[in-house]
């Protein structure tokens, strides 16, 4: 246990550290008072859970995100429909609840990305659910040598292809129905973008696998490599999309920097080297996490039941060498 210089009392046994907080009546007049003390402890611990905040509407979970950071992100390059309740603040990515969505970066694949992502958790599940974190510093440590050495080598392309019949399409993954605004946004954020003879938008963006922390230097694995490769999909989803769309019509896939498959073996590596090093924390309703989206990679765990989660991605921050 810990105490801040704010007198908030942390449990960093934990992954995420757990701050647990009592009888509050007004949770956006607490975070307001406790902001400096909470962006101290996400600094420190990377993951806080701050708990009996008793986060219930929506609308008070929207003024918490406001208040917490500086500015929140207006998401670009969707890879899943989210709904939006209000500017910044959005729905969890709605996502097959019997499938994991597996371990990744927000927006890793961007050039402008979340510093840090904000969770408040209005309702958690019957069952399952949990937003797991794994520390990217030490993901990167037990990854095999060579690989790492391909990766910081080549780097990772994510190819891909919308369409209006599978995934996400173009115009609510770029918020805009006009091409020559989409054309310009690859532009300027190095994504080569070609137009199909059906309407559709295939594109590709080439992307470091590993980067410094700006505060620290430390080295971290940072990308979305095994969430959005083909062989992470469950096999049912994958052998259909194939069949009817061809490898080059995924809705989305990732390869090395320069073209090379990564294959199935591979994938099961990094997936694997996550899995050892995942924390969970059950969700319980009210719950708020708080995390740095830079050092922490986040996933969603299977879940059976109703779940709402609002999310905001805050202080966005250019990619760092």
């Amino acid at each position: 246990m810990t105490t801040s210089p704010a007198g908030l009392t942390i449990d960093d046994r934990q992954t995420p550290a757990v701050l647990r907080v009592d009888a509050v009546h007004d949770p956006v007049a607490w975070v307001s008072q406790h902001r400096a003390a909470l962006h101290e402890a996400v600094d420190t611990y990377r993951a806080v859970l701050v708990r009996g905040l008793g986060l219930r509407e929506a609308r008070t979970a929207g003024a918490v995100h406001q208040q917490l950071a500086t500015t929140l992100m207006t998401e670009r390059e969707a890879f899943a429909t989210r709904w939006t309740y209000e500017p910044g603040v959005y729905s969890s990515s709605k996502w097959p609840p019997n499938q994991p969505m597996c371990m990744h970066h927000e927006l890793s694949y961007a050039l402008e990305f979340p510093s840090r992502m904000q969770f408040a958790c209005l309702s958690a599940p019957a069952s399952g659910g949990a937003t797991a974190v794994a520390d990217a510093a030490r993901v990167l440590a037990e990854l095999p040598a060579d690989l790492v050495n391909r990766f910081e080598r080549d780097g990772w392309l994510l190819t891909r292809s919308y369409n209006d019949e599978i995934g996400i399409g173009w115009a609510e993954a770029f918020g805009t129905s006009d091409r020559a605004e989409v054309e310009a946004y690859c532009a300027r954020n190095e994504i080569s973008a070609v137009w199909t003879a059906d309407g559709g938008l295939r594109t590709g963006q080439r992307r470091p696998a590993v980067v410094a922390d700006p505060r620290t230097g430390e080295r971290l694995w940072f990308n979305q490599i095994a969430f959005l490769n083909e062989w992470t999909m469950a096999p049912e989803v994958r052998e259909y999309l194939t069949d009817v769309y061809g490898r080059d019509g995924l809705p989305f896939n990732t390869s090395f920097g320069d073209g090379a498959e990564i294959t199935e073996d591979i994938v099961q590596v990094i997936n694997k080297t996550y899995d050892a090093l995942t924390h969970v924390q059950p969700w319980q309703d009210g719950d708020l996490l708080l995390l740095d989206n830079l050092r922490m990679a986040h996933s969603r765990l299977p879940y059976e039941g109703a779940r709402e989660v609002i999310v905001a991605m805050a202080d966005e921050m250019r990619r760092p060498g």
